[in-house]
């Protein structure tokens, strides 16, 4: 029993730091959302698509029609490439326009400034610059993008089947088209832009799964099915948001957001479902989209889960729609129109590339000398259960994505620009954001034209600084926003900050949207086992060799907010490496076996209580005693 409850309080921190800081979607948006969307006449110009004949070769192929795939292939277009685009659907905008995902996450750099430009930028623009968009517009305004570019060839309905390869060089790709004919094209470079990076797994390029980096290969984020309903009174809901019901909301002209009461007010009917806050976009037809139902325990790899998903979704939409109609004013006439044949999916692979973008970077707002874009949104780990409410690790004022973040481990001539590129798990929570990965896609496109002019591998091109200036010239010549920065983090040069630094990489420690930790408070016997207890993301090595002693250190860990002390700390240490000791000995022990530094012995000199600081340090010595002791 007293362990159960140690682990639910180890729980409840995670559960405190998110009723804290709730999960707010629209961080540090345009204030101007009071003014509708104003249609782009220029999407009346778009034409109806034809699908090619398609040639043998191209100079650069790009698979995946997602937002980051038409950036992609754009921008390798305008740079002069012959570039081919293949999309298994039969439209564009895939997550945007499929998985009807049209509450934008955009966010600003340190200049207040929107911090993705370029391509994003122009889409946006034609589906009228505000943080919603209409679904429609937003599949044409893709077309559009692909359309003005002569050196573009979009081939819709068209599946990837398999790869050629010499060696470890990618050279083609096999496809069926529309007309169920298989055909092998080659390229001089390839980028992909799917979901789940599929192209650079099929070539055979390192990645990992989920938290699998950290020790969480089957953690599985929530995944949603939106809900889509016409019937609401927008009116009504605005006024019912001004007076705080469910705790309140922000409601514009076309978007609203808030109402975080409805994680608790709302009881499922399902199991492993649950509503969040919504994130609410009227549509030009009068209809709305929300993004807040949240479905648990779903391999976003497995067909056969995603679509017993969008099952689940569809039968838990009506008692949401039930329920809004009874108790949200606004609502009471609201119908279902239909269910999108796709769900959001937040997480799945994460290649292996170059330079992995670590949640550190992101919490020192860290330039790269390759950058190629910004990144500036909260990272942001979604729940995992109905029994957590998901966090924010930290929400950065901007930080560089590196070129070599797109450049996969092992196999050349492709480069990974989409959700799945070179990211930590933790790090993604931010850099999978839409706007991000448009800066990465056309970064990318614009690479695999210049790599192709120079006759080099993008392997190499990621070590040539000469070449990587260019490749920012030409980005910023083509609008994208990029030049080199210098900001403050927060305990940075303080004397424990390596200690910050490397617990956040594991996920150990949680800064919110104000980027704060305890450090000056004294720290409990409780949380100090939550970070013994997680020496596991280390490595599958430290779960399978300390097991025993993670589970002897439980017994140990007070169940209130004792403070912990020094001794204490050395004897749960000394106690997890089955080694027990009490007092002055457990201390003596933990020093013998060469834990501890003069760092942290000149900042705690005797036994007493240990502030927040102080056993983040302690921590951290033990981290790096056992990253050594199971290499």
């Amino acid at each position: 029993m007293k362990n159960k409850k140690i682990l639910i309080l180890c729980l409840a921190l995670v559960i405190v730091i998110a009723l804290l800081f709730p999960l707010k979607k629209l961080y540090n948006q345009s204030k101007n959302q009071d003014k509708p969307a104003e249609s782009s006449k220029e999407l009346t110009t778009v034409k109806p698509y034809k699908h090619p004949e398609l040639k043998e070769s191209y100079d650069v192929v790009v698979v995946g029609g997602e937002p980051e795939g038409v950036a992609a292939a754009v921008a390798a277009a305008r740079s002069g490439s012959k570039t081919l685009l293949i999309e298994h659907r039969d439209g564009l905008g895939g997550l945007f326009t499929y998985g009807m995902l049209n509450f934008l996450d955009l966010s600003q750099d340190k200049k207040g400034a929107p911090a993705n430009t370029g391509i994003f930028s122009e889409w946006h623009k034609l589906v009228g610059n505000q943080t919603g968009f209409d679904i429609k517009e937003g599949k044409l305004a893709f077309l559009k993008l692909v359309q003005d570019e002569p050196n573009l060839t979009l081939s819709l309905k068209t599946q990837l089947v398999d790869v050629v390869k010499e060696q470890n060089q990618l050279t083609g790709i096999k496809i069926k088209d529309a007309q169920g004919q298989e055909k092998t094209i080659e390229a001089k470079a390839f980028i992909d832009s799917t979901q789940d990076a599929d192209l650079a797994v099929k070539a055979g390029a390192p990645y990992f799964e989920g938290g699998e980096d950290i020790g969480l290969k089957d953690r599985k984020m929530a995944v949603t099915l939106m809900i889509h309903l016409k019937g609401v009174d927008w009116e009504e809901m605005r006024k019912a948001a001004a007076k705080g019901l469910f705790g309140g909301g922000n409601v514009r002209a076309t978007v609203g957001w808030g109402f975080t009461g409805l994680h608790t007010a709302y009881k499922p009917t399902l199991e492993n479902t649950r509503l969040r806050g919504l994130n609410i976009v009227k549509q030009k037809d009068g209809t709305v989209f929300i993004n807040a139902l949240q479905i648990f325990g779903i391999d976003g790899l497995d067909p056969e889960s995603k679509q017993k998903a969008i099952e689940i979704g569809k039968q838990e939409t009506k008692g949401v729609v039930e329920f809004l109609q009874k108790n949200f004013p606004g609502f009471e006439k609201a119908e279902i129109v239909d269910y999108p044949n796709e769900l959001y999916v937040r997480e799945t692979r994460h290649i292996k590339a170059e330079y992995a973008v670590k949640m550190s970077d992101v919490w020192e707002n860290r330039d790269q000398w390759d950058s190629i874009g910004f990144g500036a949104y909260p990272s942001d780990v979604q729940a995992t259960s109905p029994q957590d409410y998901g966090y924010v690790m930290a929400a950065p004022v901007q930080y560089a994505i590196p070129f070599r973040s797109l450049v996969p481990q092992e196999i050349d001539g492709l480069l990974v620009a989409s959700k799945a590129s070179g990211y930590s798990s933790l790090a993604a929570g931010s850099a999978r954001v839409v706007p991000t990965g448009m800066s990465a896609g056309q970064a990318a496109g614009v690479a695999a034209s210049l790599a192709i002019k120079n006759d080099i591998s993008f392997r190499d091109m990621s070590k040539d600084k000469k070449l990587i200036e260019t490749l920012r010239d030409q980005l910023e010549d083509q609008g994208a926003k990029l030049y080199h920065f210098d900001i403050k983090y927060n305990y940075q040069g303080e004397w424990y900050y390596p200690a910050v630094q490397k617990l956040l990489n594991y996920g150990a420690v949680v800064g919110g949207y104000e980027n704060t930790l305890p450090v000056d408070k004294p720290f409990s016997e409780k949380f100090f086992f939550y970070f013994l207890a997680n020496t596991k993301r280390i490595s599958p090595v430290v779960e399978q060799k300390y097991t025993n002693g993670i589970m002897a250190v439980k017994d140990l860990a007070a169940e209130d907010d004792t403070p912990i002390t020094r001794n204490k700390a050395a004897q749960m240490i000394m106690t997890y490496f089955g080694e027990p000791a009490t007092g002055d000995q457990a201390w003596e022990a933990l020093m013998k076996k060469g834990i501890v530094n003069d760092t942290f012995t000149d900042h705690v000199k005797e036994d007493r209580e240990l502030k927040g600081k102080e056993a983040y340090y302690l921590a951290y010595l033990m981290y790096q005693y056992i990253e050594k002791e199971t290499k």
